[in-house]
């Protein structure tokens, strides 16, 4: 058998209708994403492979897990999600939900981030039934990956109790099918200032908070500094922590002192530092140095600090690392700045890795694509996967 597999091969006509059908199915992440998920089912379910879906709360959208193989614990799970960013704004040269062929490049919106990897999962189902897996491979597809890796949540939280526990879990991110080892975490913030308004003519009577909001940035920044001076570690680009202030908005007239202003921002943070450490500090500068001047005005002034949400970092094990490295035929990792599922994996007690096709810096953008190469190199490992779940005592 071991020598029969090593000769099977996935072939690009295998992969490429299954691309373009998830192509077709516009998963922006404020839509539902269960037509997607109900196509996902009918093509497994054909291969007589049970799904079991785990629904959100109100039911528009839903997460799958399938088991191919021995019900017997562990075996390697192969992870992604279904929902892509949005396309609205951006200058599209195709059709975003219409794979499009440009000699050996596949357009479309999420064709590397990440229904490429999807694509490749599917095409192999055939292949994974035909083995004699000692130990199972599970498939299992996501939602609302780009909003802060919610939709995955559920389903872990259910990993050895409802739904079986892999020993290892692929996230198949774009990552040119190099073996990601570590990722930095993600935290989200909101902070609200209120201000005391007043006639612009009487400013000094009123409290903007739009200064105040200015001022609260400006010692973002120079946390950033000190981040930037005072840590180093080569493996991420860049190589420290990171604070980032996406969103501002405030006031209502020039000539009103504005009453509000909020702002949304963000740590990306390396795994070994607390990024909730800089909202800490902001609050704390906020408290000691400028809230005093703000009450002495009005009683009616407050700072606050909301937490949005937190994609945990990802160090991955020694052993997880190893088997990723095996399987991908590779001989080192490496470190990645963006943020994954693959850290809530790794907390839910599945070892994970990063490796999947295409390459990140086409992600989000328009005109987004995967070169047909990164897809069969991709189902390679997966063929190497197949074999190692067979070799298994």
């Amino acid at each position: 058998m071991k020598q029969q597999l090593q000769r099977q091969t996935i072939s690009l006509d295998q992969i490429e209708p299954i691309l373009e059908t998830l192509i077709s199915f516009d998963t922006t992440s404020h839509k539902s994403n269960l037509e997607i998920i109900a196509y996902i089912k009918s093509y497994l379910e054909k291969w007589d492979v049970p799904c079991h879906l785990i629904p959100n709360e109100t039911g528009d959208k839903s997460s799958l897990f399938a088991s191919i193989g021995p019900h017997l614990p562990g075996g390697v799970g192969l992870s992604g999600h279904t929902d892509v960013v949005p396309v609205v704004g951006q200058d599209w040269h195709t059709d975003p939900f219409q794979l499009t062929r440009k000699g050996s490049a596949l357009y479309g919106r999420g064709t590397t981030d990440m229904k490429g990897f999807l694509a490749v999962m599917l095409a192999c189902v055939p292949l994974f039934k035909s083995c004699a897996l000692q130990r199972p491979v599970h498939l299992i597809f996501s939602y609302d990956e780009e909003i802060g890796c919610t939709g995955v949540r559920p389903l872990i939280a259910q990993l050895g109790q409802g739904l079986p526990r892999p020993a290892f879990v692929m996230v198949g991110e774009p990552s040119n099918n190099q073996v990601v080892e570590a990722h930095k975490s993600i935290l989200s913030f909101v902070t609200h200032v209120h201000g005391f308004e007043a006639h612009s003519s009487l400013r000094h009577r009123a409290v903007s908070a739009i200064d105040v909001a200015a001022k609260l940035i400006t010692y973002l920044s120079g946390q950033q500094d000190e981040l930037a001076r005072g840590q180093n570690d080569p493996r991420f680009d860049p190589p420290y922590s990171s604070v980032h202030v996406g969103h501002v908005e405030g006031g209502t007239a020039r000539n009103i002192v504005a009453k509000t202003c909020s702002f949304a921002w963000e740590v990306r943070a390396l795994p070994s530092f607390d990024g909730g450490a800089i909202a800490a500090n902001m609050m704390a500068y906020a408290t000691s140095d400028l809230l005093p001047g703000m009450l002495a005005i009005s009683d009616q002034c407050r700072v606050e600090t909301e937490k949005l949400g937190a994609v945990p970092g990802l160090m991955a094990s020694a052993g997880a690392i190893e088997l990723g490295l095996k399987l991908a035929q590779q001989n080192s990792s490496f470190a990645v700045s963006y943020g994954t599922e693959a850290g809530l994996f790794e907390g839910g007690g599945a070892p994970s890795v990063i490796c999947g096709p295409g390459n990140i810096n086409e992600a989000h953008k328009p005109n987004e694509f995967i070169e047909e190469e990164e897809l069969l190199k991709c189902a390679e490992i997966m063929v190497r996967t197949a074999h190692y779940l067979e070799d298994l005592d």
